[in-house]
């Protein structure tokens, strides 16, 4: 049997500590969210492995981000507590619950209204209740909690997400990843009045959530 406490802190030392994570209070939170009860059951042995996870194999495949991606995207967001967070495509609701352990007021919008209800009872069972669970357009993130001031994508992007970038507040931060393959980058997005500012982080690849697909023109 797994010792999870264990394997939470092998992945704090051995994934996240070597992967320029030095983020004091986000170590603490990754280390004491129990990132198994946010895996598909029978697959809890495999929460803590360097890769994105499967955490939903409908139409819509749905993965859980590593834990060194994840953890350097959240670590360049900068959360304050009691800020305002949109945990956007949150799956069985990992992230909302580090960002909520962070101190964020977190909304976690999820467009598969079985997998938000999952997601409600995984952050109950590890006492991130608090956590709003919406169902909605991903690409069109949640109007009803806007501006938030920091925004969060659980997936690669093909094309800056203009309607997300929209709903942050002044000063507001999105990171996602953006691109495909080689060309993939984890990238931080500043709103600064009516302009956005973006700055590539480090190289990155995850899965492409389909309502960010752009299709590719037509050429003559």
């Amino acid at each position: 049997m797994v010792d999870f406490s264990q394997a939470r802190r092998m992945m704090v030392d051995s994934q996240l500590r070597t992967f320029d994570v030095n983020d004091i209070p986000l170590l603490d939170a990754m280390d004491s969210v129990p990132r198994e009860m946010f895996v598909l059951p029978g697959r809890e042995e495999l929460a803590y492995i360097d890769q994105d996870i499967l955490i939903s194999d409908g139409a819509d495949r749905r993965y859980m981000l590593s834990p060194m991606n994840l953890g350097r995207m959240i670590q360049a967001l900068e959360v304050d507590a009691g800020e305002k967070a949109l945990d956007v495509a949150c799956g069985r609701g990992y992230a909302a619950a580090v960002l909520s352990k962070l101190g964020a007021q977190v909304t976690a919008l999820e467009v598969d209204g079985a997998l938000a209800a999952e997601a409600r009872k995984s952050l109950a069972a590890a006492g991130a209740g608090g956590v709003e669970v919406a169902v909605g357009s991903l690409d069109q993130g949640y109007s009803g909690h806007a501006p938030y001031d920091v925004i969060l994508i659980n997936g690669a992007v093909d094309a800056r997400p203009e309607a997300l970038l929209k709903q942050l507040a002044e000063g507001g931060r999105l990171v996602c990843v953006k691109g495909r393959g080689r060309a993939a980058r984890a990238t931080l997005y500043v709103r600064s009045g009516d302009a956005f500012g973006a700055r590539t982080l480090f190289d990155a690849a995850a899965p492409v959530l389909a309502p960010f697909v752009q299709e590719p023109g037509f050429t003559f």
